[in-house]
Order: structure tokens, then sequence, then C-alpha cells
């Protein structure tokens, strides 16, 4: 059977998956803000469950739907359930969805308790059992349950999980839930520890570092360079696009896109530029003296620079939620204004 998750981008929510991909490691996991985020990842999941039709569990967490979100969801699966077994389920705690849920079977809603915790009791394994510490803490902290023993320690990671942007999580989506997964992990030790939520913050920055480093250590800014040049050598042609005779690579709000992008170039001498684009539309071009991307960023947006170094702002730009989709945009806008 497939299984494919959508769940929120809070500590709640990542924590729904964690519980999942303990009984699903195969599953296809992906997370959503509010707003058109929402419709854009379901419409993503049911694209995937369209392309490989067999028995397949579409599990939404930690989001509430608004009826008109509801209803197109409902129509989509229900004609997709008459060529083959689909199960829906939406686990959610927010009593803003109160009016929704009760129009739809698969829409179940509690909100005594975290989405976590209604997953985790939804699925009761036994194999589960040995994150129950970590359910309860974060449970706490989501519903705000200061006088709870586990309270602190689920505000540290709260605190853990929203700090975790090193992987943009557009660009790379199964490595940014496994590093935000690696945090949970590594907290399970630190639970039955006395002022066990002290010894974990205290140890957060090293907890960091363990995933990203392969084989020393070095400073976080070195590992995460690596790491993420490591992804972009991988995942190369993928994210390769063209302007004019040139061949670039294409990001999406990652950090440190300068010294990321200077160190792919100098890696890989076939390519001449790394683009860059932020969620507002703003993009920063680097090359490696193989051409001057001052003359592409005046040509493409009216933007300039440096021969190396340039940047601008794409008018027309809205925000992307899937790498491929923006992909398929620039490509297309680049092609225009070559």
């Amino acid at each position: 059977m497939n299984f494919y998750h959508l769940s929120h981008t809070d500590l709640d929510g990542y924590t729904c998956q964690f519980v999942t991909k303990q009984l699903y490691p195969d599953g296809h996991f992906v997370n959503a803000n509010y707003g058109e985020e929402v419709i854009a990842r379901i419409n993503e999941i049911l694209a995937l469950i369209e392309k490989d039709p067999k028995e397949s569990f579409f599990l939404i967490t930690d989001l509430n739907l608004n009826p008109e979100e509801a209803a197109y969801l409902d129509e989509r699966v229900r004609q997709l359930q008459q060529s083959f077994p689909l199960k829906l389920q939406l686990l959610d705690h927010h009593l803003s969805g109160l009016e929704t849920s009760l129009r739809y079977e698969w829409y179940h809603l509690d909100s005594t308790k975290s989405a976590s915790l209604i997953t985790f009791n939804y699925f009761q394994n036994d194999s589960l059992k040995k994150y129950e510490k970590l359910i309860e803490a974060v449970n706490a902290v989501d519903i705000w349950l200061s006088e709870e023993e586990a309270f602190e320690f689920g505000k540290v990671l709260m605190r853990a999980i929203d700090e975790a942007k090193e992987i943009n999580r557009i660009t790379f989506t199964a490595e940014n839930l496994a590093y935000r997964h690696h945090m949970l992990e590594s907290a399970l030790e630190y639970l039955s520890k006395p002022q066990g939520h002290i010894a974990f913050d205290d140890d957060l920055w090293a907890v960091k570092k363990q995933f990203f480093i392969q084989e020393k250590n070095d400073t976080m800014d070195n590992l995460i360079t690596t790491y993420i040049l490591r992804l972009l050598s991988e995942k190369r042609e993928l994210m390769t696009i063209t302007y004019k005779e040139y061949k670039g690579i294409l990001t999406y709000g990652i950090q440190n896109s300068s010294i990321v992008g200077n160190a792919f170039l100098k890696a890989h001498p076939e390519y001449h530029f790394f683009m860059n684009v932020s969620p507002r539309g703003t993009f920063s071009l680097r090359a490696d003296n193989k051409m001057d991307v001052s003359l592409m960023a005046d040509a493409i947006a009216g933007g300039g620079g440096h021969p190396n170094a340039s940047g601008g702002k794409i008018k027309e730009f809205k925000e992307f939620f899937i790498y491929e989709e923006l992909k398929s945009f620039i490509e297309e806008y680049l092609k225009e204004r070559s």
C-alpha cells in the first residue's frame, strides 16, 4: 500500500510525520503552511496517487481545511476511489475546522489534544510506545499545558524545530524532513533524564551538527555548505536550467547562496551560473569567470551587479510551494528573455 502524509510546518505537524514514518518508512511526506500551499500540496499528492493507481492511504494531520478545500478534496478522492482503494483520513485539533469536520466522515477533530497525540492514538502500535514521552512533551507545548511536567521539554523542542531552517524545505523536501526528525529522534535519550530539557538545550548545537557531519567535524557553516553542495551534486541533472548557451543550476530560498553557489561552480566547471530565487521573487546569480551574470541579470529583470555576482527581482513572480513548478516557471521565463 502506498502511504501519503501531508502535515503542518510546525513541531506538532512534523511530529505527526515522525510517528507515521515509523510505520510507513517508504511513505511520501510533505508539509504545508496555511493559505495557497494547502491546495498546492493536496494536488501534488493527488497527482502522485494518480500516477501509481493502487491501494493507497492519504493522511492529513494538523491542518484544518476550509469548506472549499474539503469539498474539493472529497470530490477528487471519490473520483479516484471508483478505480482503486483509496483511504482518506484527516486528524486535527483546530476548532476553526469544526464546521467542516461535521460534513465529512474522514475529518476527525479533537480540540483537547495536539495533532501528534491524536495521530499517536489513531495508529496505536506497540512499536510506537517508546515515543510516548516525546508525544507528551509535544502535546503539552502545542496546546499549552504549562503545568505539565513535559511542558518545558516541549518548549525546547518547539524552538529547535522552528529554527531548523538550514535545509530549504522546498528545494530539498525529503532532506529537510529528515533533519527535523533527526532532532526529534535525538531528543529521546534526554526525555527520561533529570532536567533533561536543559541538557538537550545545552547539547542542541552538537545535535544539529551531528546531522551534517560526513567525514570530520567542522564549523556549522562549513558543514552545511558541504552538505548542500553534496545534495546539489547528486540532484544537479534535475535542477539544471539554461540561459542562451549557458548552463546553470537553480535553487529556491537556500541560505548562504553566495558561498554555496561559488563552491558548486568550482566543483562543477561544466556549469556557467548559479541562480537562487527567494519566495519574494528576488534572485541572486553567481558565476566563476565563465560568463558575465550582470548582463544576464539586466536582460531578464533589469537587474545588475558584477560579472560574477549579480541579482534582481522578477516582477511577474508568484510564490511557489513545489520546486518542479518553480523550475518550469524559471525555464520559461529565461527562454522568453534569451
